[in-house]
């Protein structure tokens, strides 16, 4: 077993809330399109990839995603982004961060059911489920994510190679992931 320092154990810690707080912030960030926010977390050079073939490079075009006229839509149609607890992999000045993210909408044409003392509401649908790798890097203003990939739960390779990935045993995080299956 590896023996670390009283300080080191500290800064783990310290680390894995900084990034708990920053994976955090994505759901509200992207429901009311706080393009400010995700253009602060991500390095200038970042990356996201959303799978089938949408992918955005550089912190200025991520963060105008969420200023689309189909985003503003998503927004004003009651889009709600709920984030599993993430699972953390530190390595210095690295880390790599697993998450589930579930993207609810209200359901339109459901009945209405009233819950007492919270009122009446047709309710939400779970519109997709997915998995979440984010690489993040220590930089001088705290940690920025490097790259996000998200690939939708629907059973195929891409989005079960994001969980195998998390639960593989490394000691150390690699250079780069292996490609996610079926995506080149």
């Amino acid at each position: 077993m590896e023996s670390r320092t009283l300080e080191d154990r500290i800064r783990a810690i310290e680390d894995r809330l900084e990034i708990y707080n920053l994976i955090a912030g994505h759901p509200p960030s992207a429901d009311t399109g706080a393009d400010y926010f995700t253009r602060a977390v991500y390095v200038a050079d970042g990356e996201l990839d959303l799978g089938r073939g949408k992918a955005t490079a550089g912190n200025e075009a991520i963060a105008a995603v969420t200023k689309t006229p189909a985003h503003q839509a998503a927004i004003a149609g009651g889009l709600a982004h709920f984030a599993g607890l993430p699972r953390i992999e530190l390595d210095g000045d690295r880390a790599v961060v697993t998450s589930y993210l579930q993207i609810l909408a209200p359901h339109p044409t459901a009945d209405e059911i009233e819950v007492p003392a919270h009122g009446a509401t047709r309710g939400y649908r779970i519109h997709r489920v997915g998995a979440n790798r984010w690489e993040l890097v220590r930089t001088p203003q705290g940690w920025k994510i490097k790259r996000r990939s998200y690939r939708t739960l629907d059973g195929s390779e891409p989005a079960l190679d994001i969980l195998r990935q998390a639960l593989a045993p490394s000691g150390k995080l690699g250079a780069s992931p292996p490609p996610l299956a079926g995506e080149g």
